[in-house]
């Protein structure tokens, strides 16, 4: 939020006398949200179209595009998600393009009359085309996330899974959460005080945008220059010189020493000093670090440097936690007591679920001490989030959802009753026929999805109760806690055995939420833009059926034509598609789903202590909170976000040291220096570089893959970061006999 006035000063200093003029002078009216009333404009022209040839032509095709690349980019090693802003940016001039180009000429259907060209490209269209494509950008979380099941299906598991169910699959669980959603609109969104943090940022950007820019360097020429820039040397990172992606010197000083290399990978170990050259390394996991708020880049940077080089040197050298050094010291991968990676499919049985006696002669499943940890830590923050919004946030929360239910409404909700409100029954229908489509796919397709009916209708009743306390805590606090590993837990613990089951019940009752919760915070921007419900609703279902489309479309399409495809150990070692992201996925299904937390978190695990961090996480904000309240002049310990530092490392793994390093450093620089000492610069450019730089990524990437068909050039500096030895055990007496290189 620290970024927003900034945007829009001038941009409220310059409308301040219209807005006065139109609307009535009552404080009553205006939005009781500070930061509201400072970025959002108390104006509307109900008259701006909104149906027009460019933004359904735009908006289509850059959420089929956006779909394409962030699921092509889902199956490599750094996974990039191209975000809604790159859109926002490029949009602009392809509309303003249109609009000077496209004929004007009225055409007559019946007694329905349109133009190609109404006018003037204008805000209202803009909003629309980025609502489609953040359907395409999955809400800024890449491809859906059921596209994960069908890959660990297809490509871990090597079994089969049918293309109808894997459709289905991806539809139901995006589209399931927009009917509850739709009903708890005028809760968390028509009142002027849930008022959604994350809104503003957009709004402030197309307010920006759609300023006159008479500037020489303008933002359409800026954003072109830096795409070309981005487009001709990524070729270098991502084709001719590959190792400049993960520079781990200190590897390459000691090209024989164990500990060396778990110092020095930027891949596999603590990453000291390791560095890139690779925007798509920067960006991956984390999004944009030009587009993060400094604050958040700091307490980032605090919980990664104490989880990274505080506790896992001490867990690693230190006490040798759970026989650490049996194992690779940064690993996401499943190990047997051998220091082996765990052979999966060995205990696997022909009905896709758990073969106890193969189980039972294999061994317990062992885990990496990092990975061990991030559970932990996992836990605990989950858990801790809930507790801290409460004791910090309770009170606000609780007095701003009283007045959402007091009548009181302001300026933009008036504003907003101009236009046709979107029929309750709508959502009703929307409901019914996807839940109604999901219990069909798991009756008549069982056998390739594992959930029973019940389950589906479990997952969807926590989604659905969940949905309303956690949307109140995103719209007031802009956290989300998450229900993933709520689920698979309990799952887990109802049906172990059967992984497919397990994903699926987290989908449906993790994703089906967020989805909801996405939908909303989306409703809300249209609420602030003035954009007719209607039109929102319409884009909003259509996009996302097209986006979830086109993912598993692209996802079935790499599936089978790329060699060895998420075979980290058949690839070469310049490979992109190690599908880091899926990986992670498949290691949970094995967790949660096939063995079962009893077995690995439970009384027949190694890691039942684990289970502490949930009592951490409970007291953890309670101890913060008794400090804060016996020493209010000391105003640093309120700035303690325990929710925050234990979420730093959330994304590790499959996220490595080298992607937070590079991260933490531009983030810096761009939201810190640049933005105290080019205020200028940044409040112009900052965005529209980051969009540039993830869309000049995207095209090279997707251009070197069909020019090259798939295939690299082979030398040492396409050879890997060349740290061989950073997964090598270093518990005396262990002989894996192999390089190491997991």
């Amino acid at each position: 939020m620290a970024t927003i006035p900034l945007e829009t000063e001038l941009v409220v200093a310059k409308h301040a006398s219209k807005e006065v003029i139109d609307i009535d002078d009552e404080d009553d009216e205006l939005s009781p949200i500070e930061e509201v009333r400072l970025t959002v404009s108390n104006e509307d022209d109900p008259t701006l179209p909104v149906w027009t040839f460019r933004m359904w032509s735009i908006g289509l095709f850059s959420c089929a595009l956006l779909s394409f690349l962030n699921t092509f980019f889902s199956y490599r090693t750094e996974p990039l998600v191209i975000s809604v802003i790159s859109v926002q940016v490029a949009s602009l001039p392809l509309g303003k393009f249109m609009a000077r180009t496209l004929p004007t000429r009225k055409f007559r259907i019946g007694s329905k009359e349109f133009s190609l060209n109404p006018g003037e490209f204008n805000i209202k269209e803009h909003v629309l085309i980025s609502i489609f494509a953040n359907a395409g950008a999955g809400f800024g979380n890449g491809p859906a996330y059921a596209v994960g099941i069908v890959t660990i299906v297809k490509a871990f598991y090597v079994r089969k899974i049918s293309f109808l169910a894997s459709w289905i699959l991806v539809i139901t669980t995006q589209v399931l959460g927009y009917g509850w959603a739709g009903i708890l609109r005028k809760y968390v969104v028509d009142p002027a005080t849930m008022w959604w943090p994350s809104s503003l940022v957009q709004v402030s950007l197309f307010r920006a945008l759609h300023e006159k820019d008479n500037n020489r360097m303008s933002r359409g020429k800026f954003f072109l220059i830096a795409l070309v820039c981005s487009f001709s040397w990524y070729v270098v990172p991502d084709y001719l010189f590959t190792t400049i992606s993960t520079i781990s010197w200190v590897c390459w000083l000691y090209p024989k020493s164990i500990t060396a290399h778990q110092i020095g990978s930027g891949m596999r170990g603590l990453g000291i000093g390791s560095l890139t050259l690779d925007w798509s390394v920067i960006a991956s996991y984390l999004g944009s670090p030009l587009i993060s708020p400094f604050f958040a880049i700091v307490n980032i940077t605090v919980g990664y440097i104490l989880t990274m080089y505080v506790v896992l040197p001490t867990a690693y050298w230190g006490f040798n936690l759970y026989n650490a050094k049996n194992f690779a010291i940064f690993s996401k991968n499943l190990f047997d007591d051998h220091g082996e990676i765990y052979n999966v499919t060995a205990i696997v049985n022909d009905k896709f679920e758990i073969d106890m006696p193969a189980y039972k002669k294999q061994g317990h499943i062992n885990l990496s001490v990092f990975f061990s940890l991030t559970y932990g830590i996992g836990f605990a923050g989950v858990i801790s989030t809930i507790t801290h919004v409460a004791l910090f946030n309770g009170r606000e929360m609780y007095e701003k959802y009283k007045a959402a239910h007091t009548g009181k409404v302001d300026i933009h909700t008036r504003l907003m009753r101009n236009y046709r409100d979107i029929p309750t029954w709508w959502f009703h229908i929307l409901l019914l026929l996807s839940l109604a489509l999901s219990l069909a796919l798991c009756i008549f397709m069982k056998d390739e999805v594992q959930l029973p009916w019940w389950g589906l209708l479990f997952a969807a009743a926590i989604a659905s109760v969940f949905t309303l306390p956690i949307s109140v805590i995103t719209a007031t606090t802009n956290q989300s806690p998450g229900l993933n590993v709520i689920t698979e837990y309990i799952m887990g613990l109802i049906l172990p055995g059967k992984p497919i089951a397990n994903v699926c019940f987290k989908t449906y009752g993790y994703i089906s939420m967020a989805q909801a919760i996405s939908f909303l915070s989306d409703f809300k921007l249209g609420h602030y833009m003035k954009i007719p419900p209607i039109s929102m609703f319409i884009v909003q279902c259509i996009g996302t059926v097209i986006a979830g489309t086109v993912n598993i479309g692209v996802a079935w399409w790499l599936l089978t034509t790329v060699e060895n495809i998420c075979q980290e150990s058949l690839l070469p070692p310049d490979s992109p598609w190690t599908c880091s992201n899926d990986a992670v996925f498949f290691d949970a299904s094995v967790i949660w789903g096939l063995v079962g937390p009893k077995r690995i978190f439970g009384s027949l695990g190694y890691y039942s202590a684990l289970n502490w961090f949930f009592l951490f996480g409970a007291i953890g904000p309670l101890i913060v909170w008794l400090l804060h309240k016996a020493f209010p002049s000391q105003r640093w310990i309120a700035l303690i976000n325990l929710p925050v530092l234990l979420g730093a490392t959330a994304v590790m793994p499959p996220a490595s040291t080298v992607n937070f390093n590079c991260w933490i450093i531009v983030g810096v620089v761009f939201n810190y220096y640049v933005f105290r000492y080019r205020k200028t610069w940044w409040q112009r450019y900052n965005y529209v570089l980051s969009a540039a730089l993830d869309a000049g990524v995207a095209f090279m990437a997707v251009l070197v893959y069909f020019s090259m068909n798939g295939k690299g050039i082979s030398w040492w500096g396409t050879d890997g970061e060349h740290c061989d030895l950073a997964t090598c055990p270093t518990a005396e007496g262990l002989d894996l006999g192999h390089a190491c290189v997991w």
